[in-house]
């Protein structure tokens, strides 16, 4: 028989798999800053976009799933 987890204990895995994502793009948007700097501001550019398009995704998508109805 399966156990279901509480609102608590699931929101606690949630944030678990949440930050390693949030983690992956504000590594995106420093190797982006870093390729600004090495490189061309155009092709560090890309992977600033790129991240900060990543961390608002993950936004929604915390908002969508955890969002407090009263």
């Amino acid at each position: 028989m399966k156990k279901r987890m509480t609102d608590q204990q699931e929101f606690e895995i949630m944030k678990l798999v949440l930050d390693k994502f949030l983690w992956l793009g504000f590594g995106i948007i420093a190797f982006g800053v870093y390729k600004m700097i090495a490189q061309s501001i155009a092709n560090g550019l890309y992977y600033v976009i790129i991240g900060a398009a990543l961390l608002i995704l993950f936004t929604i998508l915390i908002i969508k799933e955890y969002e407090v109805i009263t």
